[in-house]
């Protein structure tokens, strides 16, 4: 109700100031199928709540969900004419983002957010790309290691490492690597792969399948070609339906591998030595994307000062892979513009009307 309300800003004897937050109208929400709850509720939720109606398209590898989606808002007393649900692939989307909406809110991968930016260039609407990441974390020589080994091994692999904020690219400060490398591979072993309905289960499917599995054995391969040494993990498993691969940790891995320049979205991870927080972040910045970056350090002032300086929209000290609704969620670069989440995230849904309202008489 604060972010939304109607604001005076300046009064004087004769001068009113206000501003109006109107609703932009109709929202295109175009979402992705690696969280499909929390996503598009991300979108939908604040766009309902600042006055828009939205046609949302779930993606077509959660088609099911995103039924379901309507079905308890419907449930719940939106009409359908405020809440509309287009289902299909890339066609749909297509056809959607043509449609004489107001704003168009997409979440999912660089390639397809650079086609819809394109597509709609010059039609001066309301555009927000929630794109794709190569996050880095760099672990220094100030640490508890055996925490900073589980916590970045979690967020390397969590979702079997199908988010878009997974830990993606791993420096370690080379006066604690042997201990850490030890302890955060033993970690990963640990990891049970299979199937999703059992309760220990930490390692899933691959979501899209087959295409998945051999973009990633690709990296994989490019790797070790390049030198990188596969400490565990590195091939596919058969052990419930669907295409797994086992968790896999590359070290001596560097720059002029696919592993660490290209989105993997899965549980493959290359780590890094480094010799200085300088070299550390000459590295987490060398990318295309800047969706968050994490750094593990006692001090956690040090911390501030090396993600100070990282190109990143969100900046993680002692924690990596987490989102709250308090902070804006937002990417640098190819990682998108825009934002969802916080008070801005409200506000992105809105257009400020200016008023200047003078008496007379």
């Amino acid at each position: 109700e604060r972010t939304l309300a109607h604001e005076v800003v300046f009064t004087d004897n004769a001068m009113r100031e206000e501003i109006e937050h109107e609703p932009l109208g109709v929202i295109a929400n175009i979402s992705a199928w690696n969280y499909p709850w929390f996503v598009s509720s991300n979108v939908f939720i604040p766009a309902l709540l600042a006055g828009n109606a939205v046609l949302y398209k779930p993606s077509e590898y959660a088609l099911l969900t995103g039924q379901l989606m309507a079905d308890w808002l419907k449930k719940s007393g939106v009409p359908d004419a405020i809440f509309g649900v287009v289902f299909g692939g890339g066609e749909a989307g297509a056809l959607l983002v043509d449609q004489l909406v107001d704003g168009i809110f997409f979440t999912g991968s660089y390639a397809t957010g650079q086609k819809i930016a394109q597509r709609v260039a010059g039609r001066m609407l309301k555009l927000q790309l929630e794109l794709g990441g190569k996050d880095p974390a760099y672990v220094t020589d100030d640490v508890d290691i055996a925490f900073a080994a589980e916590s970045t091994a979690d967020g390397a692999m969590y979702n079997t490492g199908q988010s878009c904020c997974s830990v993606e690219r791993l420096y370690v400060h080379e006066k604690i690597y042997p201990e850490f490398i030890a302890h955060f591979v033993e970690t990963v072993r640990n990891y049970k792969i299979g199937d999703p309905e059992s309760e220990d289960t930490y390692i899933g499917a691959l979501t899209r399948g087959k295409a998945a599995l051999d973009f990633l054995l690709a990296q994989i391969g490019d790797a070790v070609k390049r030198g990188g040494k596969i400490l565990c993990g590195g091939k596919p498993v058969a052990c419930a339906a669907g295409f797994f691969l086992e968790p896999t940790v590359i070290e001596n891995a560097d720059h002029s591998m696919a592993l660490m320049r290209e989105e993997s979205f899965g549980p493959v991870i290359g780590v890094m030595k480094v010799r200085s927080d300088e070299e550390a972040i000459q590295l987490m910045n060398d990318t295309d994307y800047g969706l968050t970056a994490a750094v593990y350090c006692r001090d956690l002032e040090r911390a501030k000062r090396i993600l100070s300086q990282v190109k990143t929209g969100t900046a993680y000290a002692n924690c990596c892979d987490r989102v709250s609704p308090r902070l804006p969620w937002s990417g640098r670069n190819k990682s998108g513009v825009g934002l969802t989440l916080s008070r801005y995230g409200i506000e992105t849904f809105t257009q400020p009307k200016a008023w200047h309202l003078r008496q007379i008489g």
